[in-house]
């Protein structure tokens, strides 16, 4: 009987015909986009020969260890600077935000120092006092540079030589660079409790001028502090933590077994208690807001108290409890409305999560698969990065002239260190320096580096969407053998996650990458106009933003649906071998004949198991919350000290999703593969004798050849 589309079937394509041989994935196969394959071997070897070079000619000091005026690392192992760690600014009143600091463009003498200041002091104060006691001079001259030994040299002589700083100010370390060291006591802004200071020239200067010299040290101090509680938090709670990720995993796996025996009871309970949930937070949240409200504290608006290290600050306000109360309202609508428009097509993709949980059951192996695909991408990463560092790393030392006044003609152009003081510029620009300012060269590999930087970030993207691929067709092959055995599980071949990977590496490693091609090269042109937009954030020119904005969402779309073909040929790929375009037609050609799929599959389905990630990772989350928050009174104890909780909880959290995401993203991938042989197995066979369905005799009893004929259709 005709099936009633609105499209004709042959305007998509002919549905396949009866193949008495067709028993699942076809095993006699032949190399599939060759001419890819080695373009993408060819890329490999160029990648590793990249790295090879940037590793010869790139110096990761350069990147790690901060380097001197004279473009000497401190603190590298077998140098003088090997136990001077640190750089001291001679004058950091010269220097006119952190940015101008970090890159090493502050116009003033920068020398390698084993610690920071811990005094006020001038070289005047310090000449006076080493005729009484010669312990002045020791500590001094370790901010001097180094030789000088000279402590009755004039001053107008030290400081025009800048043999030593003129003056010295409590310091700490950040960035393994010294910064004067703020602190605010009652409003007022100090350094060592005091608020003025000399400056060893004659003159008495403010505090507040250490401040705007380095404007946003103070935030960036406040940053790092924060950091270093962060890391002894990690460092406390690291094993409970790691406890909280099995415990997930754990969880994850009883989970998918369950789903197995009970998937329909156990997505309904995932549904409704994932509504009862969100309720009773809408309650929660509700009953907290009209708790503060009209307390005069709690009416601070979120924005007037800014951001603030300590998260329980802003459950104290009521503003904070209304919006997650609109937020949660929102999510709660969202899930209803979901679940009345979509009731009938959830039953179906509870089904096919069914037939999902049986196939993971016999093939238990492909849980594990992930392991091996976020091994694979840890490779890529790494070398990616490491590979990164060493091209920003070559070069050789650039020294620019950095002056003090701002009509300088010489400021920032190249310069000798050894030939600088008896050069002209000096007499023309006074105080201008010879400073250390990045690495580069004029040969013509330093030109291309900024090239080579961008073939490195697009094979990094080319080799992860590789191994993305190279996952799915495993998975879709080693589902497809489960599928298309008639007697299930005894017509399931021996190890069919071993023989799908073999098959996938040994015959499609060019249509995988061919693929993996197309959609990197979407995300490529995706961060190059992140890039430009980051880039043009100032400007006032409507018409280009309004483009950029335009360009962005299109990529944006292109990039998603891109993935979505890109998943489907794959899977069309493991069953049929076939190369990746008559693949990805075949896909596309079945998915429209198949229009239905959309909304059951890749949103109904994905919806439940998003419930499911969810739920698990909320669960896990919740315990960690009473855990660290010393609400479990049986194990308070063992409870670490912490100065932040959410460091661990979110830590917990979002590690949890990660692995469930992980287990249920097989799962996604299983219930893709079922439902595109289903229809395949709906258009081969008519049920008979002759020609029986391959889908398991459940599967077939919920759907039905009609409703199954019907969803397929799309009608």
């Amino acid at each position: 009987m005709a099936r009633k589309t609105d499209v004709p079937s042959s305007y998509y394509g002919e549905p396949r015909k009866f193949d008495p041989t067709f028993r699942g994935p076809v095993h006699n196969r032949s190399c599939t986009d060759v001419v890819c394959c080695i373009i993408f071997v060819v890329v490999i070897l160029g990648y590793i020969a990249l790295g090879t070079v940037a590793w010869i000619h790139g110096d990761p000091r350069k990147v790690v260890y901060p380097t001197d005026s004279h473009g000497q690392f401190c603190g590298q192992q077998g140098t003088p600077n090997s136990n001077k760690a640190i750089l001291f600014y001679f004058n950091i009143l010269q220097c006119a935000n952190p940015a101008v600091l970090i890159n090493l463009q502050c116009p003033t003498t920068q020398l390698c120092v084993s610690k920071c200041p811990d005094r006020f002091a001038t070289y005047l104060d310090m000449q006076y006092n080493y005729r009484y006691n010669k312990s002045y001079w020791e500590y001094y001259k370790q901010f001097c540079k180094p030789g000088f030994d000279n402590p009755k040299k004039p001053v107008a002589q030290v400081l025009r030589d800048e043999d030593c700083p003129s003056m010295i100010v409590p310091s700490r370390p950040f960035l393994q660079r010294c910064f004067p060291d703020f602190i605010t006591r009652n409003g007022t802004l100090t350094v060592a409790n005091q608020t003025i200071f000399k400056d060893g020239v004659g003159k008495t200067r403010s505090v507040v001028d250490l401040r705007d010299a380095a404007n946003g040290i103070t935030s960036l101090l406040d940053a790092k502090e924060v950091g270093m509680k962060i890391f002894e938090d990690y460092a406390s709670s690291w094993y409970w933590i790691l406890i909280g990720l099995v415990i997930t995993m754990v969880v994850s796996l009883v989970f998918i077994l369950l789903l197995r025996f009970t998937a329909g009871v156990l997505l309904w309970l995932i549904i409704f208690g994932v509504i009862i949930a969100v309720g009773y937070g809408i309650w929660h949240c509700y009953w907290e807001f009209s708790t503060l409200r009209g307390k005069p504290d709690a009416d601070v608006t979120i924005s007037d108290i800014g951001f603030q290290t300590d998260f329980r600050v802003y459950l104290q306000l009521s503003q904070t409890w209304l919006v997650f109360m609109i937020s949660l309202s929102v999510i709660e609508v969202i899930i209803v409305v979901i679940l009345i428009f979509l009731r009938r097509r959830v039953r179906i993709a509870i089904a096919l999560l069914k037939e999902g949980s049986r196939a993971i059951g016999y093939i238990m192996s492909t849980l594990f698969y992930p392991i091996i695909t976020f091994c694979l991408l840890a490779i890529c990463i790494a070398y990616w990065a490491v590979t990164a560092v060493f091209l920003a790393s070559s070069g050789d030392a650039v020294y620019k002239v950095m002056s003090t006044q701002p009509n300088c003609m010489y400021a920032n152009i190249t310069c000798d260190p050894e030939t600088f003081s008896q050069s002209n510029v000096t007499k023309v620009c006074p105080g201008s320096q010879c400073t250390f300012a990045f690495y580069g060269g004029e040969s013509l590999y330093h030109r291309y580096i900024f090239v080579l930087q961008l073939c490195n970030l697009l094979v990094f993207l080319w080799l992860v969407n590789f191994t993305i691929a190279l996952g799915q067709c495993t998975l879709a092959g080693a589902f497809a053998s489960y599928y298309w055995a008639l007697k299930k599980p005894a017509d399931i071949p021996a190890c069919p996650l071993f023989s799908s990977f073999s098959r996938a590496i040994r015959f499609h490693t060019g249509s995988l990458a061919f693929g993996a091609l197309i959609l990197a090269m979407v995300q490529f042109f995706r961060i190059v106009l992140e890039y430009l937009d980051h880039k043009l954030k100032g400007a006032h020119n409507a018409f280009v933003r309004f483009l950029l904005c335009c360009l962005k969402c299109c990529f944006w779309c292109l990039e998603h649906f891109i993935k979505f073909m890109n998943r489907n040929a794959y899977i069309m790929i493991a069953i049929y071998g076939k190369n990746f375009c008559t693949s990805a037609k075949d896909a596309f050609f079945l998915l429209m004949r198949n229009v239905v799929r959309v909304a059951v599959l890749d949103k109904v389905t994905d919806f439940l198991l998003f419930l499911g990630k969810l739920l698990i990772s909320g669960s896990v989350g919740v315990l960690a919350f009473f855990f660290f928050t010393r609400k479990i009174p049986v194990i308070q104890e063992e409870v670490p000290s912490l100065n932040y909780y959410w460091v661990p909880l979110l830590t917990v959290i979002f590690g949890s999703y990660l692995i469930a995401h992980g287990f249920f993203n097989v799962y996604a991938m299983c219930v893709d593969t079922l439902f595109l042989c289903f229809c395949e197995d709906l258009e081969r066979n008519d049920g008979s004798s002759s020609r029986p369905y391959y889908m398991s005799p459940s599967l077939h009893k919920i759907l039905g050849k009609e409703q199954g004929a019907k969803l397929c259709a799309g009608s």
